[in-house]
């Protein structure tokens, strides 16, 4: 209320809480017409008259008391609650329906949902015409009528770009993905405001339609969009007790051909402080070019070299890959590429080099609510790499897939239940004649916490270490928010590693428990876990600490 925000200002002057008071009248009634109260009675007396009769011009000097007096009324029930016409499929709200309390909000909401079922069959001038609201006092009921306007179906026309500088708008166009000419639909309108800014090469898009409709049925629409710079610098460090530090640095540019393509470099050093020998590099170059062949479908290019020390290999390699990735939904995504691998490792079967072509394709399936703290919903990924060899590598394929599921329950979901499978298996080489990081280990907080990083794998005759051939895990959480930002979670990890193909051959597992605290922030819950293994002799002994942003799954 406009009183109460001034009664203790020093600066309120008579006038101006004359003015509050008489704009309060409706403010209040609006608000009680909102709860359902159709025959209220308002009065707001400055000094014992009433502020409806007082010209603000002929305010007093002072005012001692406003007295404000309100009977709300009985509440009423819609008499009659029609709405027509409605486009097929049309869903109108259950609350605005012949006896159901009354209020302006289910009117409100039966009224955008009216237009809106014009709207996505293509009527996009579609409004309210007409609307008779009558309140019977003597029967407590609203009866409403609300007469609708679909107005013609129209199509796509021209699309104005306006605002671009760098991106040009023939690749704009492209990127929106209207399609002119097609029946409108306020769904291609979203989509292509969704693509633009994806490309992360604009900070505001926004499509409006034009007011009045073409003479042939088309519709034009203006498409305005506000570029970033078109380059961008950035650079990380962390520090991890069991692995040292770790450099990163990126150089980003956002539109390297004035079509909206992205080039990314990309440079890492890691296990910086332990012996030289067992430090990391990495450089890698992306290119990706959205809208090719369709509005969403992105063509790819990853190229890079990195040197890997891992607890089962060393290996210096190079690579390339090429591909498309697909976005079929807001939930369904896939991806197809082609490319070429060339290593030279170390490991337990002694120096050896591996060159491979390759195929990879892949697809995701997203539900959840929250990528970051989801507390409904489920995540399914697989990847399948068939892989041919060159010269003396061995050829086969890898498959590997990523299952998450989440319950919420209790009051604003205060409780979720999580859950997590992951199964990978390489087919086709032997284990010695498989690439060492196509091999799966188990351990660390990407499978089993509590237990060192990948410290389960394949332990050889002569006691050497590697990877196996076969990978699942299993993960249960229960999450507990405690405090509005403050939540407690209780987790079980268990995985294991088989020697060969399938599951087949000499397996072994373990599995670790612990507690986690979470600490919810705008970006994301802060995660602080300590585990300690179930398995083995350092059960209830050894302990490992994790921190990070997100969820552990």
């Amino acid at each position: 209320m406009s009183l109460y925000a001034l009664v203790d200002a020093e600066d309120a002057t008579p006038q101006a809480l004359i003015a509050a008071a008489q704009a309060d009248y409706s403010r209040i009634v609006a608000a009680l017409y909102g709860g359902g109260r159709f025959s209220p009675t308002v009065s707001i007396k400055v000094d014992g008259r009433e502020a409806a009769g007082i010209s603000p011009f002929e305010a007093p000097q002072s005012i001692k008391t406003i007295l404000i007096d309100v009977d709300p009324g009985p509440r009423f029930r819609y008499g009659r609650a029609e709405i027509a016409p409605l486009a097929d499929g049309t869903e109108i709200p259950p609350e605005f329906r012949t006896g159901e309390r009354a209020s302006t909000t289910p009117i409100r909401d039966a009224v955008s949902a009216g237009v809106s079922g014009w709207r996505n069959v293509g009527h996009a001038k579609a409004r309210l015409e007409d609307q008779q609201i009558i309140a019977d006092h003597p029967n407590r009921e609203l009866d409403v009528r609300l007469r609708l306007a679909p107005g013609p179906q129209l199509r796509f026309g021209a699309v104005e770009v306006t605002g671009n500088d760098r991106v040009r708008r023939t690749r704009i166009r492209e990127i929106a993905g209207l399609p002119q000419g097609d029946v409108f639909d306020p769904e291609e309108i979203a989509d292509a405001e969704r693509r633009l800014r994806d490309t992360g090469v604009f900070s505001s898009v926004a499509v409006s339609e034009a007011e009045t409709p073409n003479a042939d049925g088309t519709l034009d629409l203006a498409l305005q969009v506000a570029e970033q710079k078109p380059r961008r610098f950035g650079f990380g460090a962390e520090v991890s007790t069991q692995e040292g530090g770790k450099i990163s640095a990126f150089w980003l540019h956002r539109n390297l051909f004035q079509g909206a393509e992205r080039l990314r470099v990309e440079g890492e050093v890691s296990g910086i402080g332990t012996d030289a020998d067992e430090m990391d590099y990495a450089l890698t170059l992306t290119y990706g070019r959205p809208a090719t062949f369709t509005p969403d479908t992105e063509f790819y290019l990853t190229a890079g070299v990195e040197r890997l020390n891992e607890p089962g290999f060393t290996s210096n390699q190079a690579g390339l890959i090429a591909g498309l990735s697909h976005r079929f939904s807001d939930q369904l995504t896939a991806s197809f590429g082609l490319g070429y691998r060339y290593l030279d490792t170390d490991d337990a079967f002694g120096e050896r080099e591996f060159q491979l072509l390759l195929a990879t394709f892949g697809a995701t399936y997203d539900t959840r609510n929250n990528s970051l703290n989801p507390s409904s919903g489920y995540y399914l990924s697989a990847t399948g790499t068939p892989f041919l060899g060159l010269d003396e590598t061995e050829s086969g394929m890898r498959l590997t897939s990523d299952a998450r599921a989440y319950f919420g329950f209790g009051t604003d979901d205060r409780f979720v239940l999580a859950g997590r499978a992951q199964i990978g298996s390489v087919w086709g080489p032997s284990l010695e004649d498989t690439v060492p990081d196509y091999l799966f280990y188990s351990g660390g907080g990407g499978t089993v916490r509590g237990v060192p990083y990948q410290s389960l794998g394949v332990t050889l005759d002569n006691d050497e270490f590697t990877g196996g051939q076969s990978f699942a895990a299993v993960s249960a959480e229960l999450r507990a928010t405690v405090r509005e930002n403050i939540g407690l979670v209780g987790f079980y990890d268990a995985g294991m590693i088989t020697e060969e193909s399938g599951f087949a051959g000499d397996s072994d597992w373990h599995a670790g428990a612990g507690i986690g605290l979470r600490y919810n922030t705008g970006i994301g819950p802060i995660r602080v876990d300590i585990a300690t293994p179930v398995t083995g002799d350092g059960a209830g002994k050894d302990y490992e600490l994790y921190i990070g942003i997100g969820q552990a799954f």
